[in-house]
């Protein structure tokens, strides 16, 4: 799939560009393609520089919290919940272990963690699945959660909005953490529908009533803020969380006596690693974008929607973060290069790049999830997996866009 999004990119580009020419008569605009080029290569080694530093220093902390133990406790926590989420899984069974062991590691951003712990879970899960070749209902809730990217602290986004030169980073951290809520809210909802799953269980209810009466509590208070207000708030409570889950994380480590500079250090190296990975997708991807954008083919689409809806008498604003959301489910790194690519030519702190860095946070790759996970079992049939999995991503989005004029107008 990601073959054929990134072909498509050049490909419309360069049918753009010729009706740009033989059409338009703007033979520049092939000038501007092979510029484009090579800004965004740079770009992308400028946004590397940082990542580099940010992984390192959240990855080094991570591993404290790891050997310190909170990471299980946190899945020791969520364990009976998802022993009633998946019947057919026995009690005691390693998978619900892993599962929640994935989500924990989700939840606190770790997302170099959560895969392999993740791919381990779904072989558990295998091993139990009556159908070699067909997803079982515990795989297909497994992974709609897995990918409606239900995450705490959102350190990368925050980095990208550091590395365009953003005055605050952490603005958008409320925005996302309601968008993401309603993404998981939805994936489970709906896959609770199909499946017919007991939400009514006491336990499930203890878990999910009380997630919802402090979420509606939270939103009421919200509800009372101007949009200035809550700005300021989202800017005050994403500091505290980021400071207050490092002191917590180190505080942690130190009743536990981990070796806290030695163990910050041996992940800090692991976060260098992940960043040297990633180089040559970006470049890949910001490449693309670039010649998509300097053709006019990405300005010409995104045209048609906005034409669309200031016939539907609607603000045109959302238009601009769309390219995020519409190719986030097939491509994280395609997203993250179209979400650069918005704070580059619209602004960092403009309406489409805070609502193109707000879907960015709320929901995963639902292709590649479902691609990777399956594919390590040797699953073909995935059956309701990806209307449920696209249906946590609309409400993603939509959640996104609608929150993003909640709170910066």
């Amino acid at each position: 799939m990601l073959n054929v999004i990134w072909l498509g990119f050049f490909v419309a580009a360069m049918l753009a560009g010729l009706a740009q020419w033989l059409i338009g008569g703007h033979p520049q605009v092939f000038t501007a393609m092979v510029d484009s080029l090579f800004e965004m290569a740079k770009l992308s080694v400028d946004v590397m520089i940082l990542l580099f530093g940010t992984l390192a220093l959240w990855l080094g902390f991570l591993r404290i919290a790891e050997r310190a133990g909170l990471v299980e406790k946190l899945a020791r926590f969520l364990g009976p919940l998802f022993a009633r989420l998946m019947p057919e899984v026995p009690r005691g069974h390693p998978a619900i272990g892993l599962i929640t062991l994935n989500f924990a590691a989700n939840m606190l951003g770790m997302d170099n963690a959560a895969t392999p712990i993740g791919l381990r879970a779904m072989r558990e899960l295998q091993t139990l699945n009556p159908s070699a070749d067909t997803a079982s209902n515990a795989q297909i809730l497994f992974l709609v959660l897995h990918s409606s990217s239900l995450v705490l602290l959102p350190v990368t986004i925050f980095m990208y909005r550091v590395q365009q030169g953003a005055h605050d980073p952490t603005l958008v951290f409320l925005p996302i953490l309601l968008a993401t809520c309603a993404s998981a809210s939805a994936g489970l909802l709906s896959v609770a529908f199909v499946q017919k799953l007991k939400l009514w269980n006491p336990v499930v209810l203890a878990y999910l009533g009380g997630f919802a009466v402090l979420f509606a509590a939270f939103v009421s208070v919200l509800a009372w803020m101007t949009p200035a207000a809550l700005a300021a708030f989202s800017s005050l409570l994403g500091n505290l969380a980021m400071l207050g889950i490092i002191v917590l994380f180190l505080i942690a480590g130190a009743c536990k006596k981990v070796p806290l500079y030695e163990c910050f250090v041996d992940g800090a190296k692991q976060g260098f690693d992940v960043a040297k990975d990633i180089l040559p997708y970006l470049v890949a991807m910001l490449c693309a974008i670039g010649v998509l954008r300097a053709s006019g083919a990405l300005d010409f689409a995104l045209g048609g929607i906005r034409w669309l809806a200031e016939s539907a008498h609607l603000d045109t604003r959302f238009v601009d973060a769309l390219p995020t959301a519409l190719v986030k489910p097939f491509s994280g790194s395609a997203a993250r290069a179209m979400l650069i690519e918005t704070m580059q030519t619209k602004g960092v702190d403009s309406f489409p790049a805070l609502a193109a860095a707000t879907v960015q946070g709320s929901t995963e790759t639902t292709f590649y999830v479902i691609a990777v996970y399956y594919g390590a079992v040797g699953i073909r049939r995935i059956r309701h997996t990806l209307g449920c999995a696209l249906i946590a991503d609309v409400a993603g989005i939509v959640t996104s866009i609608g929150v993003c004029y909640w709170f910066f107008g």
